[in-house]
């Protein structure tokens, strides 16, 4: 008999577009929080309506976005290396969520045969100037060829979809046996989570539908027959979410308070290994 219970997390806003207030049920069972409630399929669009949706524009406007790309170009090579170490054969590629198409350039222009999926039309515009016709809507996921990626990567992706197992059976279609699947999530157990609660800027409702934690991954993919080979650190996420965090909780950003908060939850992470953010490599069972 299941044990499983849904209890009021923590109760928050969405501080980039709506205002509106929103909580988070924990699911004991899998130990993911849930938003509540979750917009509609057809209200989802709205909430991402925002020039400050920073992962759907190539704008650099101001120091902040300047800092965010340069950032952005150091974690691309690190995302590179991670692929190019799993040594698959033909290199496919598919990136779900693929945004302006940066991850798919620097990949292709290393040899991998890039596919990408972004339901944001002028994200999509800029990832297809980027790469060519290779970059679809989320419906053309359905159309793709099973057992026909080595890799498939989400990053910051899986928290903004609906249906997780639904999406989960798909990767585990397309993928070829020995494929690897890539998932970055933010971690809600990390040190900068529990400092701002709901101020914590990775919460993000309600755009972010779920919340990860370890151990929330590993019973989720695991109910699809992948198991979590490897977890890695992503440890600029610590100082970039402090940085809103201070945003939403104070009116502005202070850089030193958020750097020193971002510092110390790395610091703390390096024991417990709860980082703001973490990619989780998995395989087949």
């Amino acid at each position: 008999m299941s044990t499983t219970s849904h209890k009021v997390y923590l109760k928050c806003k969405d501080y980039s577009v709506s205002s509106e207030q929103f909580e988070l049920i924990h699911n004991t069972d899998l130990d993911i929080l849930e938003t509540s409630p979750q917009p509609k399929a057809d209200q989802l669009g709205k909430y991402y309506k925002s020039e400050d949706y920073i992962s759907h524009t190539d704008a650099k406007r101001n120091v902040f976005e300047k800092v965010y790309h340069a950032v952005k170009g150091i974690a691309l090579k690190r995302k590179l290396n991670l692929i190019n170490s799993f040594n698959t054969p033909e290199k496919s590629l598919l990136d779900v969520g693929c945004g302006t198409g940066d991850f798919l350039q620097i990949a292709k222009s290393n040899s991998w045969q890039v596919c990408g999926i972004e339901p944001d039309l002028d994200a999509r515009k800029l990832a297809k100037h980027k790469v060519g016709e290779v970059v679809y809507d989320t419906v053309k996921i359905d159309e793709l060829k099973n057992n026909s990626f080595d890799v498939i990567t989400l990053w910051h992706v899986l928290e903004h979809l609906p249906n997780l197992d639904v999406h989960l059976a798909n990767y585990k279609k397309l993928l070829k046996t020995d494929g690897v699947l890539v998932i970055a999530v933010p971690n809600f157990k990390s040190y900068d989570a529990s400092y701002y609660k709901s101020f914590w800027a990775a919460f993000d409702v309600p755009r972010h539908l779920w919340h990860f934690s370890q151990i929330g991954i590993s019973r989720l993919v695991a109910k699809h027959q992948f198991q979590v080979v490897k977890t890695l650190p992503m440890i600029f996420d610590a100082f970039y979410v402090s940085l809103l965090s201070e945003k939403y909780k104070t009116g502005k950003m202070n850089f030193f308070k958020a750097s020193k908060v971002g510092l110390q939850s790395n610091i703390k992470a390096k024991r417990s290994g709860e980082y703001s953010s973490l990619i989780y490599v998995i395989k087949n069972k």
